[in-house]
């Protein structure tokens, strides 16, 4: 059988924890991102296994031209963080290597509308948490168990 292919967009940032946790889980996930990070998956004893692949997100048809050379398989997930100004062309160069259907998960520092109306998408809105009359950013742990949470609905409902 061959091992299930996760996108993951801006995975060198706040994603690396839901990228080394496809890994751990034994999927192919590919990076596609401006600057290499190694993942701590990057050496995890487990099937999965991570490949970064060096992009320019207001490069869009370079982003999907470099992204395909690496995919075996059409890729099974899309999970992104992306600036808002190039969110919509980098998913929309990205699409042909998606499976048809496959579910898209996006974090967004706010609402944001659908970029792929073809392919089921999880929102995961990152706002500021209110505690005891103030407002801090969600921490690196909570945003990966948000977006977690996200990917496990999108392969349930998929």
């Amino acid at each position: 059988m061959a091992m299930r292919t996760a996108l993951v967009m801006g995975g060198t940032g706040m994603l690396t924890g839901c990228a080394e946790r496809l890994v751990a889980n034994g999927w192919h996930v590919v990076l596609p991102c401006r600057h290499y990070a190694p993942l701590a998956a990057d050496h995890h004893s487990g099937c999965g296994r991570a490949t970064w692949v060096e992009v320019d997100w207001s490069k869009p048809q370079l982003l999907a031209s470099r992204t395909a050379r690496i995919i075996d398989n059409p890729a099974e997930l899309l999970i992104t963080w992306l600036p808002d100004d190039t969110l919509a062309p980098a998913l929309r160069a990205v699409e042909p290597l998606l499976a048809p259907g496959a579910p898209v998960v996006e974090a967004h520092d706010r609402p944001s509308t659908t970029a792929l109306p073809d392919h089921p998408t999880q929102h995961v809105v990152l706002s500021p948490v209110g505690y005891a009359g103030r407002t801090r950013r969600p921490s690196s742990a909570e945003i990966t168990e948000g977006i977690l949470r996200a990917t496990r609905r999108a392969l349930i409902a998929h």
